[in-house]
């Protein structure tokens, strides 16, 4: 009761007006409906409201479509973009038939991951601190139809504009592969990140660095403290549509979008991982690179599952635009120490048993975060409980290695085809206590081959025409 007599006198004190109940779908965008400050009760957060979820993407059909959407009150935050004072809540989708959870609320999904690894006694606490890149464009066109397709992303700052006329051009623009990270004037965005950063951090989270990033045309990354897997869920829908919401401010656009740009370096987003129990880290120990045991197999659990895992960490076609062998994305499932070419690095910046944790450096930011990062750790807790060890680290820069050297190398899937196959075939470490289930799993790879693989498979691509127009 103390956070919803928290929530009434935030309301108070702001003079708010609105209420903005927020959810999310289950490919993982945001979704909201507002209702004015006077309709919530204490009551509210116990009781929910009624909405039509039968448009939801991955939901359910018209014939079951009534849905209760219940706020979790420790989540307010005030919205720093509308016009008039809004609270945002989140919250989690309930079944009005049976009053219990929705399988598929992707909120509720995570924190059952939380509540089953407290169960086995594992840990109590799983620290996620993903790194998400952006992208920043002033202009972005796109259209297809049944006989024409194209798209067009244009930057002020992206370098195949250094020979147009801008009255002046001034220059200054970071050439293929080195944004990474000169001063202003060419990191044009440093205001508008700082910008971004302050809200971020008025709005709860803790930033600790921003950045331009490698790709020219305005990739960018804001690096956020790490936190609980649910509550960094949350801060991660809560850090999109700050970016987001910015950039628009300024008349520009932001996208999450892995592989915008052909010929540079995509927008991944790499996730430490850490384990606490009764206040302790569990992964600082004598083994390689100063891990436990433990953390070794947890290791284990994420590189045995990893095809699968890319299913949720990089659920989109353009994903696998980014994870090709030998190029900038760590494709190479092996671990290694302070290694940025292996799928899962042990970060060197310190001794602290504090600061020991494991960086899973395949995903990006196309993902559902509740069901990326539950998956994640399902993975890892199963490589615990079987004891499956990693094997040998790869100490060496794996972009240089022979094919003879990398011959007992696995790599990532080179399709998110691939990548719900090996779902299909490896599923079951998802389904301990309860966390995922069959129609999530079943839902999920429906979803992504029909709607997804399927849709971009029937379309001719422009490069075709380049190709084969003239055979």
């Amino acid at each position: 009761m103390d956070k919803i007599r928290d929530i009434f006198e935030l309301v108070k004190s702001r003079g708010v007006k609105m209420v903005d109940l927020r959810f999310m779908d289950f490919p993982g965008l945001w979704q909201h409906l507002t209702i004015p400050v006077g309709r919530l009760t204490a009551e509210s957060f116990e009781e929910g409201f009624g909405f039509d979820g039968s448009s939801i993407r991955g939901w359910r059909q018209i014939n079951e479509s009534d849905m209760i959407v219940r706020p979790d009150a420790s989540t307010a935050v005030v919205d720093p973009f509308r016009a008039e004072s809004t609270l945002i809540l989140f919250c989690d989708i309930i079944d009005p038939a049976t009053m219990t959870p929705y399988t598929k609320c992707p909120r509720t999904l995570a924190r059952k991951a939380e509540e089953y690894m407290k169960s086995i006694g594992v840990a109590d606490k799983a620290y996620f601190g993903p790194e998400s890149e952006f992208f920043v464009f002033d202009d972005v066109r796109y259209h297809q139809d049944q006989h024409s397709g194209f798209y067009s992303v244009d930057s002020n700052e992206g370098h195949w504009n250094t020979g147009r006329d801008e009255k002046p051009n001034l220059g200054y623009k970071p050439r293929y592969k080195e944004g990474y990270f000169p001063v202003p004037p060419a990191d044009s965005l440093m205001d508008m990140r700082t910008e971004m950063s302050l809200i971020l951090e008025m709005m709860g989270m803790t930033v600790e660095v921003h950045h331009h990033e490698v790709a020219t045309g305005g990739q960018s990354e804001i690096g956020i403290q790490y936190d609980t897997l649910l509550r960094q869920a949350d801060n991660l829908m809560l850090f999109k549509y700050v970016i987001k919401n910015v950039a628009h401010r300024h008349n520009k656009t932001a996208t999450f979008m892995p592989k915008p740009i052909f010929g540079d370096n995509g927008s991944g987003m790499h996730t430490h991982q850490s384990l606490w129990k009764n206040d302790k880290p569990v992964f600082p120990g004598d083994r390689y690179a100063g891990l436990s045991e433990t953390a070794l197999y947890y290791i284990g659990g994420l590189l045995k599952h990893s095809h699968a895992l890319c299913a949720f960490t990089n659920p989109t076609t353009n994903s696998y635009k980014r994870l090709v062998p030998g190029y900038e994305a760590p494709t190479r499932l092996a671990y290694s120490q302070s290694n940025r070419s292996a799928a899962i690095r042990i970060p060197g910046y310190s001794s602290s048993p504090k600061a020991k944790r494991v960086e899973f450096r395949v995903p990006d930011s196309s993902s559902n975060p509740y069901l990326a990062f539950a998956a994640m750790l399902m993975a890892g807790l199963d490589g615990i409980q079987n004891k499956i060890h990693p094997g040998d680290p790869l100490d060496k820069n794996m972009y240089d290695l022979s094919p003879e050297e990398l011959v007992n190398v696995r790599e990532t899937p080179a399709t998110l085809a691939e990548a719900l196959t090996a779902l299909e075939n490896d599923q079951d470490f998802l389904y301990k206590g309860g966390v995922f289930t069959e129609d999530v799993v079943d839902t999920w790879i429906w979803y992504k081959r029909d709607r997804e693989v399927d849709a971009l498979r029937l379309r001719p691509h422009p490069w075709e025409f380049e190709l084969y127009f003239d055979i």
